[in-house]
């Protein structure tokens, strides 16, 4: 029995999982993020990067979970990488 005032449904967290495939373009010599690309599965992720690899310097598959009502990160997994990836990426998926 739910009483007045009782908050527990509001603080429920909705969490989604997102597949993407981030790429990495070389500008000024130097790798940066390009396209994000959403998947709708894991194994369409780790697919789609390994392929976009071929003609790109690099491409990560992810997984991130956020909560669906507000957007805030919850994680961010890296799946897999291929080819060449910014050294500092992993840390900037958790920290900022």
């Amino acid at each position: 029995m739910q009483r007045h005032g009782d908050k527990r449904d509001e603080t429920a967290m909705a969490m989604k999982t997102t597949f993407l495939v981030q790429t990495f373009v070389l500008k000024r010599k130097r790798l940066q993020p390009g396209d994000r690309e959403v998947t709708p599965t894991e194994s369409g992720a780790l697919k789609k990067a390994e392929a976009m690899a071929a003609r790109l310097p690099g491409t990560a598959a992810l997984k991130v979970v956020a909560d669906d009502e507000t957007g805030e990160l919850e994680s961010a997994t890296i799946l897999a990488q291929f080819g060449e990836i910014p050294d500092d990426f992993a840390e900037s998926l958790s920290g900022g």
